[in-house]
């Protein structure tokens, strides 16, 4: 059996507890703790060290996803979660322009890590205030051959698709090789 470790990561916020949640064939391993600054307080809790999902896609292979956290406090587990990845998936915020800065400093750094192959997740695209994807591209200034999906991180068949994207781009590069 041929095991594929994905990496799911992205700004505070962003959705990749979501993501690995609507999609997971088991309970979620996650490390959500409460939110103690107000400053912070958009949400009750956060990933303090990761999330852990599975998916068997068939007989032969099994995909492993680790959600990282995203809060800047916590960003020591982004290398450590890295290890061993073949793709990784950014999600962005499409309604929160404040972080897509964050969303493209995430992107450069997991790049560093290791060059594997990767997706942007345009998340919330079911929001009035989501940014289109394409004025996502331009914002985060990406590259046309950078693969950017529209995304619902809550919806299964939204989530199957942006992982399928990202799962057919590692088999490319496997063939690669």
């Amino acid at each position: 059996m041929q095991t594929v470790k994905m990496v799911v990561t992205g700004p505070f916020n962003a959705g990749k507890t979501a993501f690995i949640q609507a999609i997971s064939e088991i309970d979620v391993v996650s490390t959500e703790r409460k939110i103690s600054s107000e400053a912070e307080r958009v949400k009750e809790t956060t990933t303090v060290a990761m999330d852990f999902g599975r998916i068997t896609v068939d007989d032969d292979l099994v995909l492993y996803l680790f959600g990282t956290p995203g809060q800047k406090r916590f960003d020591f587990m982004w290398e450590i979660l890295s290890e061993g990845m073949l793709g990784f998936v950014v999600i962005v915020d499409s309604a929160r322009p404040e972080t897509f800065r964050e969303a493209k400093g995430i992107l450069q750094t997991f790049r560093a890590y290791a060059p594997t192959p990767y997706v942007v997740a345009a998340n919330k695209q079911d929001r009035d205030d989501a940014w289109t994807v394409e004025d996502l591209r331009i914002a985060l200034k990406l590259d046309r051959k950078i693969k950017m999906l529209p995304c619902v991180a809550s919806d299964r068949e939204s989530v199957k698709k942006v992982l399928l994207e990202l799962l057919y781009s590692i088999l490319e590069e496997m063939k690669e090789k």
